[in-house]
């Protein structure tokens, strides 16, 4: 197996994973409305739960407004329903053509719980991280014992691995703060 290879399939494999931290870190709910806090949300839609940006249109027209337009009005309840089932605490209020979506502000409490949760977070995204690097080091190590590299080599490789690593650590950190910093605006 070609080293650099394996190097570049791992750092794919964490660039990927930090992807979906971000992606997932939006989700989470700040004082500001965004359209990604609820694009996400699986909505019953012809017996199919389907995620809701397939099915409407989502605007934010003011910093704490969100605004959805359904495609098909006769979804506009199921809509509602499946925001109400979430775990974003927030309450749709229809017009019986779009619903409207006030974002209060959060409390002081429910700011420091969100903090926790980004933090759990990225934490789980190092876990994932060092876990990608593990794999890669056992294959290494396989690679090394069948003599297929030297030890010289496989201690650069290593060294390469570990850099990979860091970088990818940092990123999910690096979005982990920057999100806390959203959170903690007022």
């Amino acid at each position: 197996m070609d080293i650099s290879i394996l190097l570049r399939n791992t750092e794919a494999k964490m660039q990927a994973s930090v992807e979906a931290l971000k992606k997932e870190l939006t989700t989470i709910r700040t004082g500001h409305a965004a359209p990604a806090l609820v694009e996400h949300i699986k909505v019953e839609y012809a017996g199919v739960p389907t995620p809701l940006i397939q099915i409407a249109g989502v605007s934010a027209p003011a910093a704490s407004l969100l605004v959805i337009q359904p495609w098909d009005k006769s979804s506009l309840h199921s809509i509602e329903k499946a925001i109400l089932k979430s775990d974003l605490g927030l309450n749709p209020v229809s017009d019986g053509n779009v619903l409207r979506i006030n974002i209060p502000a959060l409390s002081e409490e429910r700011r420091q719980e969100l903090v926790k949760v980004v933090r759990a977070r990225v934490e789980k995204e190092r876990v994932i991280i060092r876990n990608l690097r593990r794999e890669t080091m056992d294959e290494l190590r396989k690679l090394e014992k069948d003599k297929e590299m030297s030890q010289d080599e496989m201690k650069r490789t290593l060294d390469q691995l570990q850099k990979i690593t860091d970088k990818f650590i940092a990123f999910a950190e690096q979005t982990g703060q920057n999100k806390e910093i959203e959170i903690e605006e007022v």
